[in-house]
């Protein structure tokens, strides 16, 4: 038998062979370990996709709804609240929405026998003014504001006082405008009270102007017409007799005026005067000028249309009305009587006198 001469190959030591499947092992840990890496990011993908898919189906609602509030001049956020109509906590409440002024106030350049609408409430007209025959008128629809009766720090006082001696912040965005209140509390024919207290009693007969806890407001005779029992008096201011009542002018206003319609500086027969009335609608008109007597601006109230009337203060360091432009920085004074005096800080800082602010539902 031939030997066989081929020579046996050669193996390869044993740690070349261990080190060459841990390299293949680590390969293939590598290659897994991509494989998951891959699988959850195409997982992240379509979670996001599904995501992003139902908030496209959400946002048309939602988009138009902003696209809403935003032409109503509201936002999402904000949305609508509800506030009393009267700032005293009145019963009847409306909802206004919060992300603007629900008023506008417009001062005239000149002022007109025709009555001009210078003030809104959710942009229904509010206050008009006019003037006629030297006397300067305001009208209010109670319909969109109320009174509210302040006190003076001298007047009354300020402590315990829902209304004291300025506009008060409840007040400052929503009021309108605001005019001098009656002779000061320690004359005679005067009344004054307000949320229970009263700081002078009332007295029967008097002229009164008498706010109910529902907002509204009237003119008459006390126990002679006003309060009426249906409703629950909140404040009365009372000044003199009534000026005039039945829409005619009270028969002293020519042959009585200084005795019967207040001392007047220096005696004279013209001078600053103010007064309120109420028109069979019930709509409330304030009148003043610098110079008159008391026959002319109850003539100009019966020609404006009231029918009951009260004299407020006279002489001119008392007599002034106000309008407030509503700024972003809050609300400016702009006088309504031309040449008036002017009370101490526009009735937007603290005043020694009583007084009455005109201010939106």
């Amino acid at each position: 038998m031939a030997r066989d001469t081929q020579r046996p190959r050669p193996r390869a030591p044993m740690r070349e062979l261990d080190a060459g499947r841990a390299e293949r092992r680590r390969a293939a840990a590598r290659d897994a370990q991509r494989r998951r890496r891959a699988a959850l990011v195409a997982g992240l993908a379509l979670v996001v996709a599904v995501v992003v898919a139902i908030a496209a189906t959400r946002g048309g609602s939602t988009g138009t709804s902003a696209a809403h509030a935003a032409s109503s001049g509201t936002t999402a956020s904000h949305g609508a609240s509800t506030s009393t109509a009267r700032s005293r906590g009145a019963t009847h409440t409306r909802t206004h929405h919060l992300s603007g002024p629900h008023v506008s106030v417009a001062p005239p350049a000149a002022l007109s026998a025709n009555w001009t609408t210078v003030a809104t409430v959710y942009d229904s007209p509010a206050v008009w003014v006019a003037e006629r025959s030297s006397v300067v008128l305001m009208r209010f629809d109670q319909r969109h504001v109320h009174l509210n009766l302040h006190t003076g720090y001298t007047d009354g006082g300020t402590l315990g006082w829902t209304y004291g001696d300025q506009i008060t912040p409840r007040e400052i965005h929503l009021v309108l405008a605001a005019f001098n209140g009656g002779f000061k509390l320690t004359y005679s024919d005067v009344g004054f009270v307000s949320g229970g207290r009263v700081a002078v009693a009332l007295k029967p007969g008097l002229g009164s102007l008498v706010t109910y806890t529902d907002g509204t407001s009237n003119i008459g005779a006390w126990d002679n017409g006003v309060p009426t029992k249906r409703k629950t008096v909140y404040s009365v201011l009372q000044n003199q007799r009534l000026l005039v009542d039945r829409g005619v002018a009270a028969p002293t206003v020519s042959n009585c005026v200084i005795a019967c319609w207040g001392a007047t500086i220096g005696g004279a027969i013209s001078v600053a005067r103010s007064a309120l009335g109420i028109s069979q609608d019930g709509q409330l008109i304030w009148a003043a000028g610098e110079s008159l007597t008391p026959a002319q601006i109850a003539d100009a109230l019966v020609s404006a249309g009231a029918v009951r009337a009260i004299e407020l203060d006279i002489n001119p360091d008392w007599v002034a009305g106000y309008l407030y432009a509503h700024h972003a920085t809050g609300p400016v004074a702009v006088p309504v009587i031309p040449g008036q005096l002017g009370l101490a800080g526009q009735l937007l800082a603290p005043y020694s006198r009583d007084f009455l602010a005109v201010v939106a539902n």
